[in-house]
């Protein structure tokens, strides 16, 4: 993989995680808009308890999406401050780094090639075959993966990987 290559793969990988952090703020703000109607239209009833639990259960419902709204646009904002318009040579947000597995069975977590991507806290995702995992700067992975470079070996999920790449 060339140069050219990696920054496009680096580029297109911050585009996948803002398209994921966008539905996701998509689906947060239609959740509170949910929650907010369920509570106006909570209807009163002779148990005039009953209306006031269902009213506040719905409040609850609304101030709870709308933290993860606040959260995943704290994300979006942070993923795209992100740079990916250079290489890296040590890990740092921005920076992808290419592992292979170890062992020669090739079975179990990291049977193939995974990429770590540091960038956002979207977890694992399958993107063109590949299993990339897009960790936050601030995730214990990316503190254990910050002193390490190419040539070196890590511990995942019980499997032995080699980084191959930090770019």
């Amino acid at each position: 993989m060339d140069n050219t290559q990696k920054l496009s793969l680096k580029a297109s990988l911050k585009q996948f995680g803002l398209q994921v952090i966008t539905q996701r703020i998509e689906a947060a703000r239609q959740q509170v808009n949910l929650a907010q109607e369920s509570a106006n239209n909570e209807e009163k009833s002779s148990a005039g308890d009953k209306y006031e639990t269902g009213r506040a259960m719905g409040h609850l419902q609304k101030d709870m999406f709308a933290r993860q709204q606040a959260e995943n646009a704290r994300e979006y904002a942070a993923l795209q401050q992100v740079r990916t318009d250079s290489l890296c040579s040590s890990v740092m947000p921005g920076a992808f780094i290419r592992c292979s597995p170890l062992s020669s069975d090739r079975t179990g977590i990291g049977a193939e090639d995974t990429g770590f991507f540091i960038a956002a806290g979207l977890g694992r995702q399958s993107i063109d075959g590949q299993t990339i995992l897009f960790l936050s700067p601030a995730a214990p992975l990316s503190n254990a993966l910050k002193n390490k470079k190419t040539g070196d070996t890590i511990t995942f999920n019980g499997q032995s990987l080699l980084i191959e790449d930090i770019f």
